[in-house]
C-alpha cells in the first residue's frame, strides 16, 4: 500500500517550519513534497484534495493551508494526517504581527497595517463569519464530522481523539520527535525531522505565560476578556493537549 503524509498547514501554527523539516526528507524538485490550495466550498475542496493525491503518484508529502477534513479515503493509499495546534491567543498576536509586515491588499494585512492589535482583534471579532480570532482551530477541526454528530466543541474533541498525530507549537521539538516516531512506524524508515525555525514573526524565547501577559497589557482587560470568551473551545483543547 502507498503511504503519504498530508500536512494540514494552519496559519501561524509552525507550518512553514514543519514544511522546511519535511523538505529536508522529501525533494520538492522531484515532486516528492508538493503543495496546493483549494476552494472554500467544502464539497469541491474535498473532491479536489482527493484528486490531487491521486494525480501525484510520485509525491510522498502533501501540504495545504486550505485542505478541509475529513482525511480523504482512497483505495490502496494510506494517508497520514499531520496538524499542529497553538495557544489561540498567542497565535492571534503572531497572525497580527505577520500580517502587519505583509504586503498586499488582503483584508487581514490592510487591517493589521492600519490598526493596533486591539483594533485588529475587535474588528475581526465583530465579523460573525470571520474565524481568525474566534475558535480558529475548532472551526477547522470540526469539519472532520458532520453537524448531526454534535456541536462544534464536541466535533473538535472527536477530531483530536481520532487523529493519529496532533503537534503542539509550544512543545515543537518534542512534537517533532513524536511525529518522526510515528512516520518511522509507517515505513518512512530514514526520515529525520530537525527543528527549523521559519517564518517566525515574534520572539520565541519567552514562555507562554510571559507572552499572554504582554498581550493582555496591549489589549486591556475588556478586549482580553472578550477574546478569552470567544476562544473557549480552542483554549480548553489547548489545555488538554498541553497537559496530556
Amino acid at each position: 500500500m502507498r503511504k503519504v503524509i498530508l500536512h494540514y498547514h494552519l496559519f501561524k501554527n509552525a507550518g512553514t517550519s514543519l514544511d522546511a523539516a519535511l523538505k529536508e526528507n522529501f525533494s520538492e524538485e522531484n515532486g516528492e513534497w508538493v503543495t496546493k490550495e483549494f476552494p472554500g466550498q467544502p464539497a469541491k475542496n474535498r473532491e479536489e484534495l482527493k484528486q490531487w493525491i491521486i494525480d501525484n503518484p510520485q509525491a510522498k508529502c502533501f501540504s495545504s493551508h486550505t485542505a478541509l477534513f475529513p482525511v480523504p479515503e482512497i483505495e490502496d493509499i494510506k494517508i497520514i494526517p499531520v496538524i499542529f495546534y497553538r495557544h489561540p491567543i498567542d497565535r492571534m498576536a503572531s497572525a497580527y504581527s505577520f500580517e502587519k509586515k505583509q504586503g498586499g491588499n488582503g483584508f487581514g494585512p490592510v487591517l493589521a497595517r492600519n490598526t493596533s492589535l486591539a483594533g485588529y482583534i475587535e474588528t475581526r471579532l465583530s465579523l460573525g463569519y470571520d474565524r481568525q480570532c474566534r475558535d480558529f482551530h475548532a472551526h477547522r477541526l470540526a469539519t472532520m464530522f458532520g453537524e448531526k454528530q454534535g456541536d462544534e466543541a464536541t466535533r473538535t474533541k472527536m477530531a483530536i481523539e481520532s487523529l493519529p498525530f496532533v503537534g503542539l507549537v509550544e512543545k515543537y521539538s518534542e512534537s517533532l520527535e513524536r511525529l518522526e516516531a510515528l512516520l518511522v512506524s509507517e515505513c518512512f524508515d530514514d526520515i529525520k525531522l530537525k527543528p527549523v525555525e521559519k517564518n517566525v514573526s515574534r520572539g520565541i524565547k519567552k514562555t507562554i505565560d510571559e507572552k499572554l501577559a504582554e498581550i493582555k497589557e496591549q489589549l486591556g482587560d475588556e478586549v482580553f476578556s472578550k477574546l478569552v470568551a470567544a476562544n473557549e473551545i480552542d483554549l480548553n483543547i489547548w489545555e488538554n493537549l498541553n497537559n496530556g
